[in-house]
């Protein structure tokens, strides 16, 4: 059986959430903390691996209407250099709209500003997962 995970990546975090153990949900892992192009590549290779992730899912950045932005590029080049060091399968999810549900859901419980910098991003990576994996739950 698969198991995936999901990175959220951003310009000084990416979000890490996992998928349970019969792919029906995504949780919220951890955020990571950017250092430096090949050592982040590196660090979330290593993530995966330690995950025992068969997939890895990106979140892809794209504009309100679908079309790409600057981010958008940004990201795919990302993506591309973690395909290059990985052996796992690297699947792209539209992103749109997961920060700021993450963000929604961190206000309603009550979380403190200066806390949901610590906590928005795995969320937003598990809301990107939940959408992957309703979606291949619905075709398979």
């Amino acid at each position: 059986m698969d198991r995936y995970i999901a990175f959220d990546i951003g310009d000084k975090r990416i979000g890490v959430a996992v998928s349970d153990p019969f792919n029906t949900y995504a949780l919220p892992s951890e955020t990571y903390v950017r250092r430096g192009y090949r050592e982040d590549i590196a660090a979330l290779v290593r993530t995966a691996r330690d995950k025992g992730a068969t997939v890895i899912v990106c979140g892809l950045p794209v504009n309100f209407d679908g079309t790409p932005s600057v981010q958008t590029e940004k990201t795919l080049k990302f993506i591309g250099g973690l395909k290059a060091a990985c052996e796992i399968p690297v699947v792209c999810e539209d992103e749109r709209f997961t920060t700021r549900m993450a963000h929604d859901t961190l206000i309603s419980e009550g979380m403190r500003r200066e806390k949901r910098k610590n906590y928005v991003d795995a969320l937003a990576a598990a809301n990107i997962l939940d959408g992957y994996l309703s979606k291949i739950n619905k075709r398979g």
